[in-house]
Protein backbone atom coordinates (compact mmCIF):
# COMPACT_ATOMS: atom_id res chain seq x y z
CA UNK A 1 0.00 0.00 0.00
CA UNK A 2 1.31 3.36 -0.97
CA UNK A 3 0.61 6.45 1.50
CA UNK A 4 0.19 10.30 0.79
CA UNK A 5 0.26 12.47 3.21
CA UNK A 6 -2.04 14.81 1.37
CA UNK A 7 -3.43 14.75 -2.14
CA UNK A 8 -0.60 17.02 -3.59
CA UNK A 9 1.38 14.10 -3.12
CA UNK A 10 -0.84 11.92 -4.76
CA UNK A 11 -0.57 11.17 -8.73
CA UNK A 12 -3.88 9.71 -11.24
CA UNK A 13 -3.33 5.98 -11.49
CA UNK A 14 -4.88 4.63 -14.06
CA UNK A 15 -8.82 3.41 -13.30
CA UNK A 16 -9.09 4.54 -9.68
CA UNK A 17 -11.98 3.10 -7.45
CA UNK A 18 -12.12 5.63 -4.88
CA UNK A 19 -13.96 5.84 -1.31
CA UNK A 20 -13.79 8.08 1.47
CA UNK A 21 -14.46 8.78 4.74
CA UNK A 22 -12.75 8.66 8.25
CA UNK A 23 -12.71 4.74 8.44
CA UNK A 24 -12.15 4.90 12.43
CA UNK A 25 -11.89 1.59 13.92
CA UNK A 26 -11.87 0.08 10.46
CA UNK A 27 -14.51 -1.85 11.39
CA UNK A 28 -16.80 -4.40 9.40
CA UNK A 29 -18.80 -2.17 7.87
CA UNK A 30 -15.63 -0.37 6.76
CA UNK A 31 -14.52 -3.94 5.30
CA UNK A 32 -17.75 -3.84 3.28
CA UNK A 33 -17.04 -1.19 1.03
CA UNK A 34 -13.73 -1.91 0.97
CA UNK A 35 -14.07 -5.38 -0.51
CA UNK A 36 -16.24 -4.05 -2.84
CA UNK A 37 -13.97 -1.39 -3.86
CA UNK A 38 -11.49 -3.99 -4.47
CA UNK A 39 -13.75 -6.50 -6.42
CA UNK A 40 -14.70 -2.98 -8.88
CA UNK A 41 -11.00 -2.52 -9.08
CA UNK A 42 -10.29 -5.95 -10.25
CA UNK A 43 -13.23 -5.93 -12.71
CA UNK A 44 -11.93 -3.19 -14.20
CA UNK A 45 -8.18 -3.81 -14.41
CA UNK A 46 -8.13 -0.52 -11.76
CA UNK A 47 -6.61 0.59 -8.53
CA UNK A 48 -8.36 1.35 -5.28
CA UNK A 49 -7.99 4.41 -3.85
CA UNK A 50 -9.03 5.62 0.06
CA UNK A 51 -8.93 9.35 0.81
CA UNK A 52 -9.15 9.62 4.38
CA UNK A 53 -8.99 13.11 7.25
CA UNK A 54 -6.62 13.57 9.86
CA UNK A 55 -7.15 15.20 12.48
CA UNK A 56 -10.81 13.83 12.46
CA UNK A 57 -13.01 16.51 11.10
CA UNK A 58 -15.61 16.66 14.25
CA UNK A 59 -11.55 17.76 16.19
CA UNK A 60 -11.68 20.51 13.98
CA UNK A 61 -15.22 21.74 13.35
CA UNK A 62 -16.16 21.72 16.97
CA UNK A 63 -13.43 23.41 19.48
CA UNK A 64 -15.24 21.62 22.52
CA UNK A 65 -15.26 18.47 21.15
CA UNK A 66 -12.99 15.90 23.12
CA UNK A 67 -13.67 12.75 20.55
CA UNK A 68 -11.32 9.48 21.67
CA UNK A 69 -10.05 7.95 18.27
CA UNK A 70 -10.74 3.78 18.22
CA UNK A 71 -7.48 3.13 16.31
CA UNK A 72 -4.63 5.62 16.35
CA UNK A 73 -3.13 6.53 13.06
CA UNK A 74 -0.62 3.81 13.13
CA UNK A 75 -2.92 1.30 14.01
CA UNK A 76 -5.61 2.56 11.24
CA UNK A 77 -3.26 2.67 8.53
CA UNK A 78 -1.88 -1.34 9.30
CA UNK A 79 -5.55 -2.49 9.42
CA UNK A 80 -6.10 -0.47 5.52
CA UNK A 81 -2.98 -2.55 4.68
CA UNK A 82 -4.54 -5.78 5.99
CA UNK A 83 -7.47 -4.84 4.11
CA UNK A 84 -5.44 -4.71 0.57
CA UNK A 85 -6.13 -1.06 0.06
CA UNK A 86 -3.80 0.45 -3.04
CA UNK A 87 -3.42 3.82 -2.18
CA UNK A 88 -4.05 5.73 0.94
CA UNK A 89 -4.30 9.60 0.91
CA UNK A 90 -4.65 10.84 4.67
CA UNK A 91 -5.17 14.63 3.75
CA UNK A 92 -4.58 17.46 6.68
CA UNK A 93 -8.29 18.35 7.67
CA UNK A 94 -8.65 21.66 8.11
CA UNK A 95 -11.24 24.73 8.08
CA UNK A 96 -10.43 25.75 5.03
CA UNK A 97 -10.86 22.63 3.88
CA UNK A 98 -14.71 21.92 5.22
CA UNK A 99 -15.59 24.85 3.57
CA UNK A 100 -15.49 23.24 -0.06
CA UNK A 101 -19.11 23.02 -1.80
CA UNK A 102 -20.30 19.65 -2.39
CA UNK A 103 -19.51 20.71 -6.18
CA UNK A 104 -15.74 21.31 -5.36
CA UNK A 105 -15.53 18.56 -3.57
CA UNK A 106 -16.53 16.52 -6.27
CA UNK A 107 -14.70 18.39 -9.07
CA UNK A 108 -11.76 19.89 -7.52
CA UNK A 109 -10.43 16.44 -5.16
CA UNK A 110 -12.40 13.81 -6.63
CA UNK A 111 -12.41 14.11 -10.29
CA UNK A 112 -9.46 16.45 -10.67
CA UNK A 113 -6.83 15.48 -7.79
CA UNK A 114 -7.82 12.28 -7.78
CA UNK A 115 -9.23 11.25 -11.21
CA UNK A 116 -11.74 8.84 -9.75
CA UNK A 117 -13.42 6.83 -12.47
CA UNK A 118 -15.38 4.77 -9.73
CA UNK A 119 -16.98 5.80 -6.55
CA UNK A 120 -18.18 3.85 -3.49
CA UNK A 121 -19.71 5.20 -0.37
CA UNK A 122 -20.79 4.15 2.58
CA UNK A 123 -24.74 4.61 3.61
CA UNK A 124 -25.66 7.97 4.21
CA UNK A 125 -22.70 9.64 3.65
CA UNK A 126 -22.24 12.90 3.53
CA UNK A 127 -19.57 15.64 2.67
CA UNK A 128 -18.97 19.61 1.78
CA UNK A 129 -19.55 22.45 3.59
CA UNK A 130 -22.04 22.03 6.07
CA UNK A 131 -22.29 18.15 4.94
CA UNK A 132 -24.45 19.25 2.11
CA UNK A 133 -23.36 16.95 -0.36
CA UNK A 134 -25.95 13.27 -0.47
CA UNK A 135 -25.82 10.31 -2.47
CA UNK A 136 -28.52 12.09 -4.51
CA UNK A 137 -26.05 14.64 -5.62
CA UNK A 138 -23.12 12.21 -6.29
CA UNK A 139 -25.77 10.46 -8.23
CA UNK A 140 -26.34 13.83 -10.63
CA UNK A 141 -22.11 14.67 -10.48
CA UNK A 142 -21.70 11.36 -12.11
CA UNK A 143 -22.44 11.52 -15.53
CA UNK A 144 -21.46 15.42 -15.48
CA UNK A 145 -17.87 14.72 -14.43
CA UNK A 146 -17.41 11.28 -15.88
CA UNK A 147 -17.55 8.57 -13.00
CA UNK A 148 -19.87 5.97 -11.99
CA UNK A 149 -21.15 5.81 -8.10
CA UNK A 150 -22.52 2.88 -5.68
CA UNK A 151 -23.83 3.25 -2.22
CA UNK A 152 -23.07 0.26 0.05
CA UNK A 153 -25.85 -0.44 2.60
CA UNK A 154 -24.88 -0.27 6.53
CA UNK A 155 -23.41 -3.32 7.84
CA UNK A 156 -25.86 -5.08 10.21
CA UNK A 157 -24.93 -6.82 13.35
CA UNK A 158 -27.68 -8.95 14.76
CA UNK A 159 -30.22 -6.31 13.19
CA UNK A 160 -28.16 -3.47 14.78
CA UNK A 161 -26.26 -0.90 12.02
CA UNK A 162 -22.23 -0.70 13.36
CA UNK A 163 -20.93 2.32 13.10
CA UNK A 164 -17.86 3.83 15.21
CA UNK A 165 -19.41 5.81 17.31
CA UNK A 166 -21.69 2.58 19.04
CA UNK A 167 -18.21 0.85 18.88
CA UNK A 168 -16.71 4.02 21.12
CA UNK A 169 -19.93 3.70 23.39
CA UNK A 170 -19.24 -0.29 23.56
CA UNK A 171 -15.39 0.19 24.58
CA UNK A 172 -16.92 3.11 27.11
CA UNK A 173 -18.74 1.20 29.04
CA UNK A 174 -16.84 -2.44 28.99
CA UNK A 175 -18.43 -3.75 26.40
CA UNK A 176 -15.55 -6.09 24.71
CA UNK A 177 -18.27 -8.44 23.21
CA UNK A 178 -19.77 -5.87 21.48
CA UNK A 179 -16.69 -3.85 20.43
CA UNK A 180 -15.21 -7.20 18.81
CA UNK A 181 -18.42 -8.19 17.17
CA UNK A 182 -18.81 -4.68 15.47
CA UNK A 183 -14.86 -4.19 14.80
CA UNK A 184 -14.35 -7.77 13.19
CA UNK A 185 -11.24 -7.66 15.39
CA UNK A 186 -9.54 -6.92 18.97
CA UNK A 187 -9.18 -3.42 20.17
CA UNK A 188 -6.15 -2.50 20.88
CA UNK A 189 -3.76 0.43 22.18
CA UNK A 190 0.15 0.89 22.93
CA UNK A 191 2.34 2.56 24.32
CA UNK A 192 5.63 3.46 26.77
CA UNK A 193 6.71 1.53 29.56
CA UNK A 194 7.02 4.08 32.32
CA UNK A 195 8.26 4.13 36.08
CA UNK A 196 5.28 3.61 38.71
CA UNK A 197 5.66 3.16 42.47
CA UNK A 198 6.73 -0.01 42.57
CA UNK A 199 3.27 -1.27 44.35
CA UNK A 200 2.83 -4.02 42.25
CA UNK A 201 6.38 -5.95 42.80
CA UNK A 202 5.37 -5.49 46.57
CA UNK A 203 2.79 -7.48 46.49
CA UNK A 204 3.78 -10.20 43.65
CA UNK A 205 2.48 -9.27 40.87
CA UNK A 206 5.18 -6.51 39.09
CA UNK A 207 3.22 -4.52 36.55
CA UNK A 208 4.05 -2.20 33.07
CA UNK A 209 2.27 1.34 34.17
CA UNK A 210 1.56 2.39 30.50
CA UNK A 211 1.71 6.00 29.27
CA UNK A 212 -0.34 5.72 26.44
CA UNK A 213 1.29 8.33 23.50
CA UNK A 214 -1.86 9.50 21.59
CA UNK A 215 -3.55 11.64 22.85
CA UNK A 216 -6.79 11.20 21.10
CA UNK A 217 -7.03 7.86 21.81
CA UNK A 218 -9.92 6.03 23.51
CA UNK A 219 -9.26 4.19 26.77
CA UNK A 220 -11.67 1.55 27.82
CA UNK A 221 -14.01 1.79 31.05
CA UNK A 222 -12.16 1.60 33.98
CA UNK A 223 -12.11 -2.74 35.31
CA UNK A 224 -9.55 -5.23 34.99
CA UNK A 225 -9.28 -7.16 31.52
CA UNK A 226 -7.76 -10.20 29.93
CA UNK A 227 -5.01 -9.24 27.34
CA UNK A 228 -2.72 -10.41 25.11
CA UNK A 229 1.01 -8.42 25.33
CA UNK A 230 3.06 -7.83 22.75
CA UNK A 231 6.59 -7.47 24.00
CA UNK A 232 9.76 -7.72 21.89
CA UNK A 233 7.75 -9.47 19.11
CA UNK A 234 6.72 -11.72 21.29
CA UNK A 235 3.42 -12.28 23.10
CA UNK A 236 2.42 -13.08 26.15
CA UNK A 237 -0.59 -13.02 28.55
CA UNK A 238 -1.12 -10.39 30.65
CA UNK A 239 -4.69 -9.05 33.17
CA UNK A 240 -4.79 -5.24 32.95
CA UNK A 241 -6.05 -2.86 35.54
CA UNK A 242 -7.16 0.73 34.30
CA UNK A 243 -8.17 3.23 36.67
CA UNK A 244 -7.69 4.74 40.20
CA UNK A 245 -6.39 1.72 42.37
CA UNK A 246 -8.79 2.50 45.38
CA UNK A 247 -7.25 0.11 47.50
CA UNK A 248 -3.68 1.79 47.58
CA UNK A 249 -5.47 5.46 47.56
CA UNK A 250 -4.12 6.23 44.20
CA UNK A 251 -5.10 9.87 43.37
CA UNK A 252 -4.71 9.56 39.12
CA UNK A 253 -5.83 7.27 36.79
CA UNK A 254 -3.61 4.68 34.94
CA UNK A 255 -3.15 1.77 33.19
CA UNK A 256 -1.05 -1.21 34.46
CA UNK A 257 -0.37 -4.61 33.04
CA UNK A 258 0.82 -7.49 34.91
CA UNK A 259 2.80 -9.62 32.37
CA UNK A 260 2.41 -13.12 33.20
CA UNK A 261 6.06 -15.07 33.09
CA UNK A 262 7.84 -12.46 32.36
CA UNK A 263 10.13 -10.68 34.56
CA UNK A 264 12.64 -8.81 32.31
CA UNK A 265 13.04 -4.80 32.57
CA UNK A 266 11.14 -2.66 29.54
CA UNK A 267 10.90 1.09 31.12
CA UNK A 268 11.39 2.80 28.02
CA UNK A 269 9.98 0.58 25.69
CA UNK A 270 6.95 0.47 23.58
CA UNK A 271 4.32 -2.14 23.95
CA UNK A 272 1.11 -3.22 22.44
CA UNK A 273 -1.79 -4.42 24.32
CA UNK A 274 -4.83 -6.52 22.31
CA UNK A 275 -7.94 -6.40 24.61
CA UNK A 276 -9.27 -10.48 24.90
CA UNK A 277 -12.09 -9.97 27.56
CA UNK A 278 -13.44 -8.46 30.92
CA UNK A 279 -12.69 -9.75 33.78
CA UNK A 280 -14.20 -7.60 36.35
CA UNK A 281 -15.27 -3.48 37.78
CA UNK A 282 -12.25 -2.02 39.76
CA UNK A 283 -12.53 -1.82 43.10
CA UNK A 284 -11.80 -1.32 46.27
CA UNK A 285 -10.40 -4.09 49.05
CA UNK A 286 -10.02 -4.22 52.80
CA UNK A 287 -6.85 -4.80 52.47
CA UNK A 288 -3.61 -5.44 50.60
CA UNK A 289 -4.17 -9.40 51.13
CA UNK A 290 -7.97 -9.35 50.07
CA UNK A 291 -6.25 -7.42 46.78
CA UNK A 292 -3.65 -10.18 46.62
CA UNK A 293 -6.47 -13.22 46.78
CA UNK A 294 -8.48 -11.68 43.98
CA UNK A 295 -5.35 -10.98 41.55
CA UNK A 296 -4.67 -14.66 42.02
CA UNK A 297 -7.96 -15.33 41.48
CA UNK A 298 -8.16 -12.70 37.83
CA UNK A 299 -4.80 -14.51 36.86
CA UNK A 300 -6.74 -18.15 36.84
CA UNK A 301 -9.31 -16.69 34.44
CA UNK A 302 -6.52 -15.37 32.41
CA UNK A 303 -5.09 -18.86 32.23
CA UNK A 304 -8.07 -19.93 31.58
CA UNK A 305 -8.21 -22.26 34.62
Amino acid sequence: MKIYHSLEEFGKVKNAVVTTGTFDGVHVGHIKILERLKEIADSVDGETVLLTFFPHPRMVLFSDNDLKLITSQHEKIDLLRKAGVDHLIIHPFSKVFSRLSSVEFVRDVLVNKIGTSRLVIGYNHHFGRNREGSFEHLKEYGPVYGFQVEEICAQDVDAVSVSSTKIRKALESGDLKTAKVYLGHQFQLSGRVVAGENLGNKIGFPTANIQVLDAHKLIPANGVYAVRVMVREKEYLGMLNIGNRPTVKGISKTIEVHIINFNASIYGEEITVVFEGWIRKEQKFKNIEALQCQLLKDKQIVLGK
